[in-house]
């Protein structure tokens, strides 16, 4: 396969709305391949809905996003599918079916996403969940799972199709800090492996221990740490 250069997320003089309401006017941004970034911001600047136009879950009305060598702008609902294989999506409230298994949750995505082979998913599903850390927990209804191992398997769930980059919405925003920083973590191995990482973030511990790109919305606008300096704190 040859090798392209091109960021993994092009972002170019575009309007981010919420419903009716630009929340960020006429950005731009990249993410390179492999890059680690937080996107950080108060509530209601813009974060998710950015992210959510990022992964066409809301529609790009105004300028350019290329995410994964796909342009956003009037993408099909057919096409999404295969954005997707290329996105993994880790949200903040797990999004599990609660009526069915881990395993089930698990090949519920891959078929979305176009798997057909039972025995490529059966080996597929064990790899991404020992990957996580979750080797023993196939079988298991989510709700038996503590907060922590729901995440890990929503992680399992978002790399199932070795996404070009992982889209995190407070992904550590309903647990504890000691579950947290153990999540957190999961997401710096799985950068380090090649997996960029854009994750939106209220844990300034997070900034402050583990040093990154930031990503600031802010006032309509994207600030950017790797070109001004803005001040961290007070984004809540």
């Amino acid at each position: 396969m040859e090798f392209s250069s091109e960021p993994v997320v092009c972002v170019k003089n575009a309007d981010i709305y919420q419903e009716n309401q630009v929340v960020l006017n006429n950005i731009a941004f990249n993410i390179d391949k492999g890059e680690f970034a937080y996107l950080i911001g108060r509530t209601g600047s813009g974060k998710s809905s950015l992210l959510k136009t990022i992964y066409a879950d809301l529609p790009l009305r105004s300028g350019e996003v290329e995410v994964a060598g796909i342009n956003i702008m009037g993408i099909k609902r057919k096409q999404v599918p295969h954005l997707r294989r290329k996105i993994g999506i880790v949200f903040q409230d797990f999004q599990l079916f609660n009526d069915r298994s881990v395993t089930e949750n698990l090949i519920f995505v891959m078929q979305a996403t176009g798997w057909k082979e039972s025995s490529k998913m059966k080996a597929r599903l064990a790899e991404v969940l020992m990957r996580v850390g979750l080797g023993a927990v196939s079988s298991k209804m989510p709700h038996q799972l503590s907060g922590g191992e729901q995440q890990r398997v929503v992680i399992a769930r978002a790399l199932i199709n070795e996404p070009s980059i992982l889209i995190a919405d407070e992904p550590t925003g309903n647990l504890d800090p000691k579950v947290s920083d153990d999540i957190f973590k999961l997401f710096l191995e799985i950068n380090r492996s090649g997996t960029a990482v854009l994750m939106a973030t209220h844990n300034h511990t997070f900034l402050t221990n583990y040093p990154a790109r930031v990503l600031k919305c802010e006032a309509g606008k994207i600030l950017d740490s790797e070109k001004e300096e803005f001040e961290l704190t007070g984004y809540y």
